[in-house]
């Protein structure tokens, strides 16, 4: 049983804002009723501006909520984009490795780049949902699909099994105080999709936000990205991918099919599609773009026996369920679940 909650802006410090103040206060209220305690990380609330000219402190957030006894979760505030940022202040001097104790880590998006780096110190983490897009969703409750997953997550410190939710929801725009209380457009949703491969499969999964990922590897968003990521061998080698199952998931930028194309070479030349048992697709956000990323996921990587997996319900789009890594997971596309050991 989780209960205290260490919230740590390590990407966006968009919680810091006025802007943001009426949906931290509805997340704040919403932990307290879960039974949750919550520290919020020195400079968590720091601003846009501060988060973004002070990785250091953000790394120093990161550090001092794994050395807290009294915190039993870490969660991440948001995503972002420059979380890598972070590397030479965790690395340098073997500050994470040498901080890092057993608690549950959870964050999406840019928060990607933490997982790897909690995966290089041996540290299993949680995939999926983060404070300010989950726990502070303007409707009168958290969407239920989402609630579920992070109820049993601080209920029991793990999760059982996943299921496609019933319905997906478009993004919301407005995040106004005028748009709390109102709910968003609701569709059906097909489940999980087989997009090649055998309906069964099993592995550890591990990976994230496809548009982190590729910054790993190309330089245009961020000079110094690869560099960064290279220097501090971020990306695991491949033998440690053997056997894995591959997580990929859009961001909010929408991807476009060309770019979504070089990501997936990137990774190709990795030689990682030679060496994983699988490959988990989230659904994009709005579904943009799905089927051209179907089109291209069977084009580029070019193994027909690998088992591919679309419409998880997992990062950008919404309902969000969490996924653990590090732990063994068994897919069944029949009977549409994925469960783990």
């Amino acid at each position: 049983m989780v209960k205290t909650i260490g919230i740590v802006s390590l990407s966006s410090g968009a919680m810091g804002e006025e802007f943001a103040e009426h949906e931290v206060k509805i997340g704040l209220k919403r932990l307290k009723e879960f039974g949750a305690n919550v520290k919020m990380l020195p400079h968590a609330l720091n601003g846009i501006e501060y988060i973004r000219n002070h990785p250091e402190k953000r790394a120093q957030d990161l550090l001092q909520a794994f050395q807290d006894p009294d915190i039993d979760m870490i969660l991440c505030a948001i995503g972002g984009e420059d979380t890598y940022r972070l590397l030479p202040y965790l690395f340098d001097h073997g500050e994470l490795r040498n901080a890092v104790s057993k608690k549950i880590f959870l964050g999406f998006s840019d928060s990607t780049m933490n997982h790897f780096m909690l995966h290089k110190v041996g540290l299993n983490s949680f995939y999926g949902q983060a404070f300010l897009p989950d726990i502070c969703e303007l409707d009168t409750t958290m969407l239920p699909y989402t609630e579920m997953y992070f109820r049993e997550l601080i209920s029991t410190g793990s999760i059982r099994e996943i299921r496609p939710s019933d319905v997906w929801y478009e993004a919301r725009i407005d995040f106004s105080p005028s748009a709390v209380g109102t709910p968003l457009q609701r569709h059906r949703n097909e489940g999980f999709e087989l997009l090649q491969g055998r309906p069964r499969f099993s592995g550890q999964i591990f990976g994230g936000c496809i548009d982190t990922i590729y910054d790993m590897f190309d330089g245009t968003r961020f000079a110094d990205s690869p560099g960064l990521c290279e220097k501090y061998h971020l990306f695991p080698e491949l033998e440690d991918w053997k056997g894995k199952i591959l997580l990929l998931e859009t961001s909010e930028e929408q991807m476009s099919p060309e770019k979504y194309h070089q990501a997936l070479l990137y990774l190709k030349d990795t030689g990682v599609f030679s060496v994983i048992n699988g490959i988990l697709i989230g659904k994009p956000e709005d579904e943009d773009n799905f089927e051209e990323y179907k089109a291209l996921l069977l084009e580029d990587i070019g193994i027909p026996t690998l088992p591919i997996v679309c419409n998880i319900n997992i990062g950008h789009a919404l309902p969000r369920c969490i996924i653990p890594f590090g732990v063994m997971a068994h897919v069944d596309t029949e009977k549409q679940k994925i469960s783990f050991k």
